[in-house]
């Protein structure tokens, strides 16, 4: 069983959620609910691809100039930047300046139509990845699930970059395609409720 952090206000929460200011926030307002924006869903997608090799943290605490950055995650207009762009992103400190990062985010932008265009939407593609009740194991034991490695696969089939099985788990319990919240936690009944009544896409 995961550790939990007993907050100040008397909560039993994620152990995760104690270790930055910022994250209890996230933690209790974001982290696990149900998303089926598709802008929101992109964003999550490329800022997890971001985030690899490094800290949610670094990421969360550069979230805004990501947004700025890539045009509020618009996919529609990040698939049409170019190099230009690409090379004005690599001198915007406000972000992770990584060459390949900043080019798979264009290249995802690109993929992400095209998906709309064969599914109708980002997350009637995403949440048929969603694991039955049966699949999941312990709260947070984990950071793959056959879930996330089919979902990667089927990303890379489709020519998107940055998705390990890894980020995409990292992905699925952010947008609550699985309740990942400790067992304890005070937010897990409350994102498993909001789980119950979400229409899947």
């Amino acid at each position: 069983m995961a550790e939990l952090y007993h907050s100040p206000d008397g909560n039993a929460r994620c152990r995760w959620a104690g270790t930055a200011p910022d994250f209890i926030d996230y933690h209790d307002d974001e982290w696990g609910y149900p998303v089926d924006d598709d802008q929101r869903l992109f964003e999550k997608v490329c800022l997890e691809s971001f985030q690899s090799g490094l800290s949610w943290r670094t990421i969360l605490e550069k979230r805004e100039n990501f947004r700025a950055a890539f045009a509020q995650f618009d996919f529609h207009a990040v698939a049409q930047f170019d190099e230009t762009d690409v090379e004005r992103l690599l001198q915007d400190a406000g972000i992770v300046r990584h060459r390949g990062k900043i080019e798979s985010a264009i290249n995802n932008a690109k993929r992400a139509q095209e998906m709309v265009d064969e599914f109708g939407s980002l997350a009637r593609f995403f949440w048929s990845f969603e694991p039955s009740a049966d699949e999941l194991g312990v709260p947070q034991s984990q950071s793959t699930s056959p879930a996330s490695v089919a979902l990667s696969k089927a990303l890379k089939k489709r020519g998107w970059k940055f998705v390990g099985p890894t980020t995409c788990f990292a992905f699925m319990q952010a947008m609550g395609l699985i309740n990942d919240h400790a067992v304890g936690c005070v937010m897990r009944e409350k994102t498993e409720a909001a789980r119950a009544k979400f229409k899947r896409p």
